[in-house]
């Protein structure tokens, strides 16, 4: 039997981090609790050290009473840049999402969440962290394929006919698919830091028009209100 993956809890709610545990342990997965910064770096610190013990995947609150939640995930993407991060947030808490995406959380749950949510999300960051590591040359999703290394894109048996500029927007969703990329990432990584953000908007729904089956209601590229966009991940 493999080895169980380890999930570092980093909160500082006893009723959370009982939630969680239980939550998870009934999945199969080993729990590790911090309820504070100081904890979680000495945890990752000690799992580092032992590499029967490696952290798999961390849940982040971004509420910590010792150090700013974002200030402790800058500090772990430093040290420990593979490591996937899901990050808890509170309701309405726009900019905390998008600057720990662009911090490099790999996704993001809003309190209160649901546990099937919450496995949901943690199973994604864990594919797409499998998938970084040696990228699959075709990627699959309903009817949609890419080849990305012919550069072939199909729905179906018809062959889609994309600019340049959109095959970049749909090479860098099908990267990350199933993960949260921000307007900022995106605007950044295809046009430039200086980029008007009504491109990406333009963009976007170009695309959904040549891939989606319902462009009005997609299925294949989500909008995360305020924050970004997300490629859903083949189940």
């Amino acid at each position: 039997m493999s080895a169980r993956l380890r999930i570092l809890v980093i909160d500082d709610e006893p009723p959370i981090r009982k939630l969680l545990r239980t939550g998870l342990s009934s999945q199969g997965y080993e729990v590790v609790e911090a309820g504070s910064g100081r904890a979680a770096q000495e945890a990752l610190a000690e799992a580092e050290a032992l590499a029967e013990a490696a952290i798999d995947l961390a849940i982040l609150d971004l509420g910590l009473p010792d150090v700013a939640g974002l200030d402790l995930l800058r500090r772990i993407r430093e040290a420990h840049p593979a490591l996937p991060v899901l990050v808890l947030s509170s309701r309405g808490d726009e900019a905390g999402k998008v600057a720990a995406l662009d911090l490099g959380a790999d996704d993001y749950v809003t309190k209160p969440f649901g546990m099937n949510e919450l496995l949901a999300r943690l199973r994604t960051a864990l594919r797409h962290q499998l998938a970084q590591q040696g990228e699959r040359p075709v990627f699959r999703l309903d009817d949609l394929s890419v080849d990305l290394v012919r550069r072939i894109v199909r729905t179906g048996e018809r062959e889609v006919k994309l600019s340049p500029k959109e095959y970049d927007l749909l090479r860098l969703l099908v990267q990350h698919a199933g993960k949260v990329l921000t307007h900022a990432f995106l605007l950044r990584e295809i046009w430039g830091a200086a980029a008007d953000p009504q491109y990406l908007r333009v963009y976007v729904r170009q695309l959904r028009a040549k891939i989606e089956p319902e462009p009005d209601r997609p299925r294949i590229i989500l909008t995360e209100t305020g924050v970004g966009y997300r490629l859903r991940a083949p189940d």
